[in-house]
C-alpha cells in the first residue's frame, strides 16, 4: 500500500514539475516574443513609477499580453529597481525583454513633447514639438525667438507639464558668447553665468537637459565634449601638419568651419589653408577679420571696409602670417576631423561659385578667372532687385 502511495505521489510531483516546466516555457515564450501592440504608442513613465504601475498601464493599453509575466520577467532579469523616468516609443510588436530595457536603459526619452532651444548662428529659437508615435517623426507645434518675442499661448499651456522633455543644440560657428547669452534666455535652466568659455572649446552638439539643470553645468559638459573630440582626432591626425600644438588645430578648424558653406567640401576647404601655411603664404580669410572687429558677439552686418582689410590687428590674417591667435567659433567635429586629414590638393585659392560652394584652383590666374565668373554671377543676381525698384 505504501508503495503505491509513494508512486502515486512521484508521478503527481513529476506531473506538477512537467506542468510548472512548461508554464515557464510559456512565460519565457510570452516574454521573449513579439507583443500583441499593432500601434505605436508613448509611454510615459513618471518619476517614482514602480514596475507594477508600468506594468499594468502597458497591459491595460494592449502594449503587453500580460502584466503579472512582464512583472516577473523584469524581476528575474534583475530590472525591477532600474526604472527611469521618460517617455518611451513601443513600436508594434515590441517584445516584453525590448520593453524592459528601453525603460531601464540609458534614460533618454524616444518620444512625448520636446522643446529645443537652438543656438545658432544668426538667431536662436525655442521649437516645442510632438513625435508622432506612428510614424516616429516630430511634429513642430510652435517656434519662437526668445531674445524677441514673449513665449506664444501653445508653448505657456504645455512647458510646465512634468513630462515635457527639454534640449538644447548648439550649432556649428557659434561663438561662445553667442551661447553663453543665449542660454541666459533658457527660462527653464537655472544658476548664473558670469565667465564666457574660450572661443572654440564647446562641443556643437545636442544636449538633453532637465528642467532646473544648471546652466554652468551644461556649459562644462560642451567643454568636456569638445575637449574629448580634439584629444581623439589630434591622436588620429596624419603626418606632416603645419601646426604643432591641439589649439592650433582648433584655429584652423573653426577658421574651415566659417568658410564652408557645403560639408562635403570641408577638407578641400582645409587643405587650402594648409597649402598657404606650408608655402608661408598669408591666409587671407574674411571671417578671421570679422572676429577681430565683433569679438564674436553677433553678425557684422556690413561688408568689410578697404581700411579694416589692411589695419595691423591679430586676427587680420591680410595683414598677420600664419594663424591668429585663437579660435574665431565653436568648430563641429566634422571641421576638426578636416582640419587634422585634409584632402590632399595644390589648391591655394578658392571663390564662391553661387551654388552655395565654391570654385578651388591652384594658381592665380585660374582663381581670377573663377572670380570674374562669381562677380558676373553677384550681377546676375542683383539685377532684377534693381529692376524691382
Amino acid at each position: 500500500m505504501w508503495r503505491h502511495v509513494a508512486a502515486n505521489f512521484l508521478t503527481v510531483a513529476i506531473l506538477l514539475l512537467v506542468v510548472a516546466a512548461g508554464v515557464i516555457a510559456w512565460g519565457q515564450r510570452q516574454y521573449a516574443g513579439a507583443g500583441p501592440l499593432d500601434k505605436a504608442i508613448c509611454l510615459q513613465v513618471p518619476r517614482g513609477a514602480t514596475l507594477r504601475t508600468v506594468s499594468q498601464d502597458l497591459a491595460a493599453r494592449g502594449a503587453v499580453s500580460s502584466a503579472y509575466i512582464f512583472k516577473v520577467g523584469a524581476d528575474y532579469a534583475g530590472r525591477a529597481g532600474q526604472i527611469k523616468a521618460g517617455s518611451y516609443l513601443v513600436a508594434p510588436g515590441s517584445t516584453m525583454a525590448g520593453i524592459v530595457e528601453a525603460i531601464t536603459g540609458s534614460g533618454q526619452s524616444t518620444c512625448g513633447t520636446e522643446v529645443n532651444y537652438r543656438i545658432g548662428v544668426l538667431a536662436s529659437d525655442v521649437v516645442l514639438r510632438e513625435l508622432d508615435p506612428a510614424t516616429n517623426r516630430y511634429v513642430e507645434v510652435v517656434k519662437f525667438d526668445p531674445a524677441a518675442a514673449a513665449a506664444p499661448k501653445a508653448f505657456v499651456d504645455v512647458v510646465d507639464n512634468p513630462d515635457v522633455r527639454f534640449r538644447v543644440t548648439l550649432a556649428e560657428g557659434t561663438t561662445s558668447w553667442q551661447a553663453v547669452e543665449a542660454l541666459k534666455r533658457a527660462t527653464f535652466l537655472a544658476g548664473e553665468l558670469t565667465e564666457v568659455p574660450a572661443e572654440g572649446r564647446l562641443a556643437p552638439d545636442s544636449y538633453e537637459v532637465a528642467r532646473g539643470g544648471e546652466r554652468a553645468a551644461l556649459l562644462a559638459e560642451m567643454q568636456a565634449r569638445q575637449d574629448r573630440i580634439l584629444a581623439d582626432l589630434w591622436a588620429a591626425r596624419v603626418e606632416g601638419l603645419p601646426y604643432e600644438t591641439p589649439e592650433e588645430a582648433l584655429i584652423m578648424a573653426s577658421i574651415v568651419e566659417k568658410e564652408t558653406g557645403v560639408p562635403e567640401e570641408r577638407r578641400r576647404v582645409a587643405s587650402v589653408f594648409v597649402n598657404r601655411l606650408r608655402q608661408g603664404m598669408k591666409l587671407q580669410t574674411d571671417p578671421t577679420v570679422i572676429y577681430g572687429l565683433t569679438k564674436g558677439q553677433g553678425a557684422l552686418g556690413r561688408g568689410l571696409r578697404q581700411s579694416e582689410l589692411r589695419s595691423n590687428t591679430p586676427y587680420n590674417t591680410y595683414v598677420i602670417d600664419g594663424l591668429p591667435p585663437a579660435p574665431i567659433a565653436n568648430p563641429g567635429r566634422e571641421s576638426i576631423a578636416a582640419a587634422l586629414d585634409p584632402e590632399v590638393t595644390d589648391d591655394l585659392f578658392f571663390v564662391a561659385d553661387g551654388s552655395g560652394g565654391h570654385a578651388f584652383a591652384e594658381t592665380l590666374a585660374e582663381h581670377n578667372a573663377n572670380v570674374a565668373k562669381w562677380r558676373a554671377i553677384e550681377a546676375q543676381q542683383a539685377a532684377p532687385a534693381a529692376d524691382g525698384n
